[in-house]
């Protein structure tokens, strides 16, 4: 599970992440949603370890990322936006490298690693220089590193960016086989409809602050328009909740 207690980064005047609380539970698909700027990838830097807060606390699994960094690390699989990866490598080879990353004994490095070449369909692109895969093969190949290691949780920074139809389609699947598995998934996206479909609770961030937390459904009773009509679709409960908390915000 992951735990976010009173997590707050600030940049000079900037408060990017304003005190944060948050308890996601195992098996749980949770959404972050929120406009560009609202502090989501901060909030992911945090939680992965690439950032340290101002001030709070993360905890991935029970360990402390600030007092147990490995431990706590070793527990997540992270996919970014905007991978990074070796391109001279070839496929194989950034996965073996990622394995022994994580201490995988390499022999069930290499086994895993076809299992999700063959899952996300690159597996005859796996002998080729990472440079010479598309954008959306790139995605997938980062997706395969990130689960290689079998992490409990799984936080995703706009998993569909790039992918095809059917790649989204299987990703969908994968997530939901993922979670009923007990894994834990923390996605950041500004698909909405992705949320809405995926998404067991779904936070809303604006300025740094959480303004609303709950299934679809509870979000859609948080607004004027879901009490009345309980099938209005997440983008105009979306809308309503940040212009609601932009109007708080300059009153």
């Amino acid at each position: 599970m992951i735990s976010l207690t009173h997590l707050t980064k600030v940049y000079g005047r900037t408060t990017a992440v304003d005190d944060l609380n948050l308890e996601v539970g195992t098996g749980e698909l949770f959404g972050f949603i929120g406009p560009n700027g609202a502090g989501k990838t901060t909030t992911i830097k945090m939680m992965t370890g690439l950032l340290a807060p101002t001030r709070g606390g993360v905890r991935i699994n029970g360990f402390d990322m600030a007092r147990q960094p490995e431990s706590a690390k070793q527990e997540i699989g992270f996919i970014p936006d905007r991978p990074y990866l070796y391109e001279k490598l070839t496929g194989r080879e950034f996965l073996s490298f990622i394995g022994d990353l994580y201490g995988v004994a390499p022999s069930e490095s290499l086994r895993r690693a076809e299992r999700w070449l063959t899952s996300f369909g690159l597996a005859e692109w796996g002998h080729e220089l990472v440079e010479a895969y598309s954008h959306g093969m790139k995605q997938r190949l980062i997706m395969s590193a990130a689960l290689l290691h079998e992490p409990r949780v799984l936080v995703v920074d706009e998993p569909m960016v790039g992918l095809d139809p059917s790649a989204i389609v299987q990703v969908k699947t994968l997530f939901r086989q993922l979670t009923a598995k007990g894994t834990t998934i923390f996605m950041s996206t500004h698909t909405l409809q992705v949320a809405e479909d995926l998404c067991d609770r779904i936070g809303v961030l604006h300025r740094g602050r959480l303004i609303a937390l709950g299934s679809p459904e509870e979000l859609r009773r948080q607004t004027v328009a879901g009490a009345t009509e309980i099938q209005e679709s997440l983008e105009a409960v979306f809308m309503q909740l940040t212009a609601e908390a932009g109007s708080a915000d300059h009153a």
